[in-house]
């Protein structure tokens, strides 16, 4: 019994080694050109709202992947969409076309936010954005945290 085990244990690792997974087919991320956003003139606190972004893909080895979305204060966001780049694609072709995505936004603070969306570099090499505000409707159904410690108050995520 314990050889037929042993024997099993063996094909079985000699089976899963010996997969090749391997597809061949390079690719990479890169930052896509953000041409234009529609978002509404003001937020209501704790809607969702869906943000269309109009974005640049160059080339038809450009694919869209996603939003990369970082908070860098409290109430600002910034905003780069994503693709993936296929490489060793030697049919790459097109002039490039502008094409629409969306993503869901969820307000949680009651304070106005900032969009920074990534627009691409400048003559220096520096990034560029398009900066939009948009203010939070007031709304007494915002629910405020107990003070910190630091004396300030927080919204309740």
């Amino acid at each position: 019994m314990k050889r037929v085990f042993f024997l099993l244990l063996v094909a079985s690792f000699t089976l899963f080694t010996s997969c090749d997974i391997d597809d061949d087919v390079n690719y990479h991320f890169e930052a896509l050109q953000v041409k234009s956003v529609e978002m509404p003139e003001a937020f209501d606190y704790g809607e969702i709202y869906k943000i269309k972004v109009t974005y640049f893909r160059p080339n038809n080895c450009t694919f869209f992947e996603g939003f990369d979305v970082v908070k860098e204060a409290l109430t600002t966001r910034k905003v780069v969409t994503i693709g993936t780049v296929i490489e060793d694609e030697e049919e790459c072709t097109g002039s490039g076309e502008d094409l629409v995505a969306t993503f869901n936004f969820e307000v949680l603070y009651d304070e106005p936010y900032l969009f920074r969306y990534w627009t691409g570099e400048d003559a220096n090499g520096e990034p560029t954005y398009l900066e939009i505000t948009v203010p939070v409707n007031e709304d007494s159904s915002a629910i405020l945290a107990p003070e910190s410690d630091m004396g300030t108050s927080n919204l309740k995520n």
